[in-house]
């Protein structure tokens, strides 16, 4: 099972895939056992057609939840009364 750290998270607006490379990615014809430092260069996003370069890895919380660094700043802006 591929460890977090490999995994990478699509950062466009309302998207969130993670591509994990256990997987691969059937749509892209990417099987699996393919880092995504090795994907294409003109390698997308299968769910919303994005390049490579919004992609970031994923953060892991305390439980071993997965969020990427957008939602992460969300639980970390100072929270006011």
């Amino acid at each position: 099972m591929a460890e977090p750290k490999d995994m990478w998270q699509c950062q466009t607006a309302n998207c969130g895939y993670i591509y994990n490379p256990d997987k691969g990615d059937r749509k892209g014809k990417i099987p699996p056992g393919v880092k995504f430092e090795d994907l294409p260069e003109d390698w997308k996003c299968p769910v919303c057609g994005g390049r490579k370069a919004p992609f970031q890895k994923p953060c892991i919380t305390k439980g071993g939840r997965i969020i990427g660094p957008l939602l992460l700043l969300h639980f970390l802006k100072p929270r006011y009364k």
